[in-house]
């Protein structure tokens, strides 16, 4: 007589339960549809523009997306995963430019922060999902790998190209510097006291670097912007 415990159903589910499971399985069956991937994170940025994140959910993506909740839960186990990797795709992780002029360079690298999270968009979405964050630690640290460091890398590594230029002192304290730069931004995602305007990212960048350069960039600086 067959187990009752060891039912296909009941076999799926214990597949399901484990992660190199579905890993192990995936690899062995078809490839996954990367057009598939590309509909449901599409679905997931328009749902947050329009309801935010508290009222996103993985039947309403799937609904946008056409497909089915199995088929989400099968790429991202969660709500919060689907989420964090559909605002790092928005933020994306491309350097910050190396345009030869450092305060260009971060100018341009901070403004795709305002651009990802600008608008009724980052308020919807963004101090929900901290708020998740703040209990979980293993999704903080995907949010962190996926959106937080590679950024700040890249942002790293223009400040560096500052440093050799002679634009910014040897001394300068480099996560002090990451800090005040994406803060302003992120404190008004947050806090929506005041809007992202186009002008934000300059006048952080400047009144950072008013405190950070050396006399040869305020020189440059001079030259090219006062004359």
């Amino acid at each position: 007589m067959a187990n009752p415990g060891n039912t296909p159903a009941r076999a799926e589910a214990r597949t399901e339960a484990r992660p190199e499971a579905r890993t192990e399985a995936r690899a062995a069956g078809r490839p996954r549809d990367a057009r598939l991937d590309t509909a449901i994170l599409s679905a997931t940025r328009e749902l947050l523009a329009e309801v935010g994140y508290p009222g996103l959910t993985l039947e309403g993506v799937a609904a946008r997306a056409g497909t089915t909740k199995p088929a989400i839960r099968r790429r991202w186990a969660s709500r919060q995963l689907l989420v964090i990797t559909a605002l790092g795709e928005i933020m994306g992780t491309a350097p910050t430019p190396d345009t030869g002029c450092t305060h260009c360079d971060l100018i341009l690298g901070i403004e795709t922060i305002g651009q990802a999270f600008g608008g009724t968009f980052g308020r919807r979405t963004l101090p929900a999902l901290i708020a998740d964050l703040a209990g979980d630690p293993e999704l903080d640290r995907v949010f962190a790998d996926t959106i937080f460091h590679p950024r700040r890398a890249t942002t790293r590594a223009a400040l560096l190209r500052g440093i050799e230029r002679g634009d910014l002192r040897a001394d300068a304290d480099l996560d002090l510097l990451l800090d005040l730069l994406a803060a302003t931004t992120y404190h008004r995602v947050l806090f929506g006291h005041m809007p992202i305007d186009d002008r934000l990212a300059h006048d952080v960048v400047m009144t950072v670097l008013d405190g950070a350069a050396t006399p040869r960039w305020r020189e440059h600086y001079r030259q090219r912007h006062d004359g």
